[in-house]
This record gives C-alpha cells, sequence and structure tokens, in this order.
C-alpha cells in the first residue's frame, strides 16, 4: 500500500495592511514556522500553504505599493528559507508566493522544493480573474507554464492555484501528465464560491483519479473587508470524499494520510481516461 503523508496549513493575516511588505513577510514567516516543525514533527511528506502565504490577500487594492512583496524564485528568501526547512526535515514543501521575474513582470507563483532542500521548478497561475474586488491583472501577469507534473521523492504532484480550480482544463492536463496529487492553494470568501468549494474540487478529483489538497486563508483583511476568509481546507479523495476538513476560522495545520493506491483503483473502475475522446474535442481550442 503506498502511503502519502500531506500536510495543509492555513492561517489569517499578521499585522496589517499598514506595515511594509517586508514587515509583513517577516510576521507571516514566523507564524508559520512552528506548524512547520509541528508537520515535520508529524512526519508530514508534502506540505503546503495557501495562495501567496507571505502577505495579505492585496487584490482588492490597486495599489503599486504591494509590488514590493513581489520576490525572485528560486533565489529569493522565501524559497531559500523553505528549502533549508525541507531539508531539515525531509519534507516536499509547495511555497506559494508573489514571484518577480523582472521589474514590472510579475506572477502569483508556487515554487515546488523536494525532500532533499532541492529546487525542483514552479507552477505560475494560469487563470486571472479581474472582477470588483478581484482585481488580479493589476497584479499578476497570466503563467504558462504547461502544467508541470513534479516527480517529488513522495508523490507525482500537480499545482493549481486559486482560481484556477474554476477551470477543468487544468486539472484534466495535470492529471494526464501523471499527477497523483494536486494541491490547490487559495484565498477566497464567503458568498458564491463557498458553496463551489466543496463542490468543485470534488468533481475534479472523480474525473481525474487524483487526491486534492484544498487550502484557503481564513479571517478578513483591513481596510478591504471583502469578506471572511473561511477556512475550510481539505482533502479530498479519487472518489470525491472529502476526507478531513479544517475549521472556518483558526489557524491550522491538518495532516492525513493517503492511499495512493487508490488512484490507480479508481482510474481502472471509471476507464474516464480509455473513454475520453479528443479527436472530437478540436472544437473547444478553435473558439477563440
Amino acid at each position: 500500500m503506498a502511503k502519502l503523508r500531506g500536510g495543509l496549513i492555513q492561517m489569517s493575516l499578521k499585522g496589517d495592511t499598514g506595515m511594509s511588505p517586508a514587515e509583513i513577510r517577516d510576521k507571516m514567516l514566523e507564524a508559520h514556522i512552528p506548524l512547520i516543525d509541528e508537520a515535520g514533527g508529524q512526519g508530514v511528506q508534502v506540505l503546503c500553504f495557501q495562495e501567496v502565504f507571505t502577505q495579505p490577500y492585496f487584490c482588492p487594492s490597486q495599489d503599486a505599493k504591494w509590488y514590493a512583496a513581489a520576490e525572485p524564485i528560486p533565489d529569493g528568501p522565501t524559497v531559500k528559507l523553505m528549502q533549508d526547512y525541507a531539508k531539515k526535515h525531509g519534507m516536499v514543501i509547495v511555497v506559494p508566493i508573489y514571484e518577480e521575474e523582472m521589474t514590472g513582470v510579475y506572477y502569483n507563483t508556487a515554487a515546488v522544493i523536494d525532500a532533499d532542500g532541492s529546487y525542483l521548478g514552479k507552477y505560475r497561475k494560469s487563470h486571472i480573474p479581474q472582477v470588483a474586488g478581484f482585481w488580479e491583472k493589476f497584479f499578476f501577469k497570466p503563467g504558462a507554464s504547461h502544467w508541470p507534473v513534479f516527480d517529488t521523492a513522495f508523490c507525482k504532484l500537480g499545482v493549481y492555484i486559486c482560481y484556477d480550480r474554476h477551470f477543468p482544463e487544468g486539472w484534466r492536463a495535470l492529471a494526464l501528465a501523471g499527477a497523483e496529487y494536486i494541491v490547490n492553494p487559495s484565498a477566497t470568501v464567503a458568498g458564491l464560491s463557498e458553496y463551489l468549494w466543496k463542490l468543485e474540487q470534488p468533481a475534479a478529483a472523480v474525473a481525474n483519479g487524483v487526491f486534492i489538497g484544498a487550502i484557503n486563508r481564513v479571517g478578513s483583511e483591513a481596510p478591504w473587508n471583502i469578506g471572511e476568509f473561511y477556512g475550510q481546507s481539505y482533502f479530498c479523495d479519487p472518489r470525491g470524499q472529502l476526507e478531513v476538513v479544517a475549521s472556518r476560522d483558526k489557524d491550522e495545520l491538518i495532516v492525513h494520510d493517503m492511499d495512493l493506491d487508490k488512484v490507480q483503483e479508481v482510474r481502472n473502475t471509471w476507464q474516464f481516461f480509455r473513454d475520453r475522446r479528443p479527436e472530437t474535442y478540436a472544437s473547444l481550442t478553435d473558439l477563440n
């Protein structure tokens, strides 16, 4: 039986948005480190944080101040620090941060670090919303990462980020590329999305025969107050069952053992990949 022990950390903002991005980063890292060490102590093999985990969700604003929150990958301070912790605990860490490729070119990105501390690569958020309260195109260029699957020490790992989860194509591309476990670091608030939170990702898990780890932040963030980040991070199995669900309002590490043999079992039962008809789908990409 192939077991994978996963960990997810959800957290509220530390400090306040009147502080500099560097000051907030320090406070968020300080708050995460005890939970990272706790995950290591519990034998977590793959750990993931929430979307842009070192900062507030600043996209309700259109304030260029937040460009200073971006860091290079892999040579920025946060990824370097997480490489040390990955090596310390023998743990794969997915590090979702604001990435600076060059001055004026910024991405919403997750770096993937292997259990020996080596940098494996990154995924850049592909789908960028631009609606009231979520002015993400002001801050993020759409990524074009071509659906990388990372061959980590413990599993074949995919990453999808927040708003991406509404688009089925990426889940399918990651699964077809071999992903067994896909993490979706998010920042999503109560309202229309809360019903979908426990609907879309389990459906994607079923359609693609994968485990999914969904991470959301908690609390509200002044001065924007766009709503409550409702937490409820969870693990979902390839049959769409929510196996462990975090609280709605607490900083929390959740840990779960996933039976990766279930990926093959479910795919052999449903045979969705066998019965796909990609030769009939050309019109889906022709309609631009």
